[in-house]
């Protein structure tokens, strides 16, 4: 399992990351843009992934990496579960997501 502090920590090694408030979740940007989000009360974190990036994360375990159920999902918006994701996994899967939001003009 990977906590939040975790997460906090691995999201914060990216630079010019910035954590906001959007709505009942804690948001993390990059040039005022979401590319991870966070419930306080949820094991589960959304990231922003290009399609291509979201299915090759997801063919790993769709019961760990899989895209959000509605037409954000189809987007690239893409639910990792903080209990079953290894770290270093979650590094890379940051990582793009972070590269997919900061490289957008």
């Amino acid at each position: 399992m990977v906590d939040i502090k975790t997460v906090k920590q691995l999201v914060f090694a990216l630079p010019g990351v910035e954590e906001q408030p959007h709505f009942e979740k804690t948001s993390f940007r990059v040039k005022k843009k979401i590319f991870a989000a966070h419930a306080a009360d949820s094991h589960i974190i959304c990231v922003k992934l290009s399609p291509i990036d979201q299915s090759v994360f997801c063919a790993f375990d769709k019961t760990i990496i899989y895209p959000v159920d509605n037409k954000w999902g189809k987007q690239g918006w893409t639910l990792v579960d903080l209990k079953k994701v290894r770290k270093d996994m979650l590094k890379d899967i940051l990582a793009t997501a972070y590269n997919e939001v900061a490289s957008k003009k």
